[in-house]
């Protein structure tokens, strides 16, 4: 079958209707000449650098085709502001994503159903939902769009299991259907990769990706500490606003919290945070309403912002095509924007290392998981909970397991379960040793655009395939100053004094519950609390050591000084023997809290530090507690006791049972908080 719908128009005439929907006077060369080929029916993969406009080498087409151009974006935060400008200009569009409710998404797909809609933009995850796998066949369609193709190749810095699915949708499309794939960062091997998969004489336009209004800077350090100094001394000297990358959630916090400390003006991002935290965010940084945003790399590739001044990065990414995906946001308007990364050589190889080990499961974890499909029908939850894995792993393992014939989705009692297949051949492994190896080398080329003495900028272009003859002058290697961190007594106090003063939150409040968001005294992997509690709990330290308990009263003090407590409780122990009981004893003692021994196990549970996965670690607690003497739960505002808070998993456990008994308030109050857990 062939799809007929084309617009043979030349480029004058297009110009004219550009100016009348968009008000833009005319088109780049590259952007013609992918547009060009989309009103004839193409299919086209556009790589050019982040600002340049891409999405209008698409929304262009898609307001001259009869019917609905589907985007694919795996961004949110671009769903909302393309469809804000394109609803502004006149443009019936719409997005769908697991942020609005279900009634919203339903009524968006009625209505390009309908043709009442010109752009939809969706999330690649969405190919799962069987609402919309039906609706597709009854729109129609006009044009299909891959934003950030780079995520359907393995071998790009962002691979995300369900873009494969997009590609399943696209071998389907008529042949005339256009398609475009669009990306600011693919190397010549995930070009080829994108290129293959789409297929069917696809044309590659590759821009040049040079950045000439860069000043680029590296700055090594010998501490996180020295990180914190600097920013704190510097940054508000740097020009306009911008944003502060990190590596992890909990990072964000602290930096946050620092910044807060010396009343500089910021907000801290990421994954984490409710839907409205994160407009508001997003809404903030486009008006300047702070000097930076605090964040892990959710933020930014949504954010369509040209006036970005500077980018600082506290971690090294994975590679230099994630650095160049970042940095990217800066400067769209041609200004110059300041382009920071620390490195400190003694720590900060670490993460990214565990970012790679992580992202691609081990074959034993693959093996694990063929073994529990081949005894029982499972669907997600129940494999993540069987194979003690995070999910997103189990969402990847099964991806290629599917791709290689081995296990086949099936729908059982109107749910999706997952069934091994007998004839299947054994696991293909090399792919996977040649992906981790071709990860651990882009690491290398990331450390060696920290260490290299010429162009950082050629570097980068170098790296990205774009080999223009150019020469650049924008970094601390052609022309810029060198930067160097000062550290100073009165700035050492002032952090000290900062670490005392910052106690972590632990949130765990919900509707449903009377649980209140805590407080934890300490950071468990950033100061000498972890090496004290785990002297104590694993090497038969004794009793907690007094200055955990003075660290603890004064995080309880700082928080809940106004507020009255009629019980203290404390979470039983799995390892920790009378450890959390003599600590909660000497809180009692010291804060005039009677104390209660009431709150028992039901049943032995593992250490929740052994689970990958929330799933698992509700599991591993679920009914676990119970009360000896319900009465007196009835009415109290407790305050709970706990040692080590991760997960929130036995704490919420452990608060619904005390809610069902009547409690008025439940509150924790732990030594320390973990800082491991989600990144982004």
């Amino acid at each position: 079958m062939e799809y007929k719908e084309k617009f043979i128009i030349n480029r004058q005439q297009a110009e004219v209707l550009l100016q009348n929907t968009f008000g833009l006077p005319k088109f780049y060369d590259e952007q013609w000449q992918s547009i060009e080929k989309i009103l004839k029916g193409e299919r086209v993969l556009l790589i050019e650098k982040t600002g340049f406009g891409k999405s209008l080498c698409f929304q262009f087409p898609a307001t001259v085709f009869e019917g609905v151009s589907v985007i694919f974006s795996p961004l949110i935060a671009l769903m909302r502001d393309q469809v804000k400008k394109l609803n502004s200009l006149g443009v019936s569009a719409k997005c769908i994503n697991s942020e609005q409710t279900r009634e919203d998404n339903s009524q968006i797909i009625k209505d390009a159903k309908e043709g009442k809609i010109k752009i939809l933009y969706i999330a690649p995850e969405r190919q799962e939902n069987s609402e919309w796998i039906e609706a597709t066949r009854q729109m129609k369609l006009s044009m299909v769009v891959v934003d950030e193709a780079h995520c359907i190749s393995v071998w790009g810095h962002d691979f995300r299991p369900a873009f494969k699915r997009i590609i399943s949708l696209v071998k389907l499309l008529p042949k005339g259907l256009p398609v475009l794939a669009t990306t600011a960062t693919a190397t010549k091997r995930v070009e080829q990769d994108i290129a293959n998969q789409i297929g069917d004489g696809i044309t590659v336009v590759r821009g040049n990706l040079m950045r000439d209004n860069f000043k680029l800077f590296v700055l090594k350090v010998n501490s996180e500490d020295e990180k914190l100094i600097w920013l704190g001394r510097n940054i508000e000297k740097m020009p306009g606003s911008g944003v502060l990358y990190l590596g992890t959630r909990v990072d964000t916090e602290i930096y946050s919290k620092w910044f807060e400390y010396l009343n500089i003006s910021s907000a801290a991002y990421n994954a984490g945070l409710d839907t409205d935290s994160r407009i508001a965010v997003e809404n903030g940084l486009m008006n300047n309403q702070w000097k930076c945003i605090i964040s892990t790399n959710a933020l930014g590739m949504g954010i369509d912002k040209p006036d970005i001044r500077f980018i600082i990065h506290t971690q090294i990414p994975q590679s230099p095509i994630h650095y160049y995906q970042e940095i990217g946001r800066a400067g769209r308007d041609g200004k110059s924007a300041y382009i920071i990364l620390f490195y400190n050589p003694n720590e900060d190889k670490k993460l990214p290392e565990a970012f790679i080990e992580g992202g691609r499961p081990s074959i034993k974890k693959y093996e694990k998981v063929i073994e529990i499909i081949k005894s029982d029908l499972l669907g997600i939850n129940q494999l993540t909970t069987a194979a003690n894995l995070k999910q997103n792993q189990i969402r990847v393992i099964l991806t290629d397991l599917i791709e290689q014939g081995i296990v086949r989705e099936v729908v059982y009692n109107n749910k999706k379960k997952y069934e091994f297949i007998p004839s299947s051949k054994l696991l293909e492994i090399k792919a996977f040793d040649e992906l981790r190896k071709a990860k651990l080398e882009d690491l290398e080329k990331m450390i060696g655009y920290i260490e290299t003495t010429d162009s950082r900028m050629k570097y980068l272009c170098d790296y990205l395939g774009d080999n223009s003859n150019h020469t650049f002058n924008n970094c601390d290697n052609t022309g810029e100053k060198k930067i160097k961190v000062v550290v100073t007594p009165e700035w050492e106090q002032k952090l000290n004094q900062f670490r005392e003063d910052t106690f972590p939150k632990l949130e765990v409040a919900a509707k449903a519950s009377k649980l209140a968001d805590g407080i934890a005294a300490s950071y468990y992997g950033v100061s000498n609390v972890g090496t004290a509690i785990y002297r104590s709990k694993y090497k038969n330290g004794g009793d907690f050591p007094d200055f955990l308990l003075i660290m603890t009263l004064r995080a309880f003090r700082k928080s809940f000084k106004d507020e009255h407590f009629d019980l203290l409780l404390y979470v039983p122990s799995t390892v920790s023997g009378n450890l959390v009981k003599n600590f909660a004893e000497k809180i009692s003692k010291t804060l005039k809290i009677p104390i209660s021994y009431n709150l028992k196990k039901t049943r032995e549970t593992h250490e929740q530090k052994i689970f990958q996965s929330t799933v698992s670690k509700k599991e591993n607690v679920k009914n676990a507690f119970d009360y000896q003497l319900s009465d007196e739960i009835e009415g109290k505002n407790i305050l709970l006791i706990d040692d080590i808070f991760d997960s929130g998993a036995t704490i919420k456990e452990i608060g619904k049972l005390l809610t069902n008994l009547g409690a008025e308030k439940i509150t924790p109050l732990a030594i320390a908080r973990t800082v491991g857990g989600d990144l982004a």
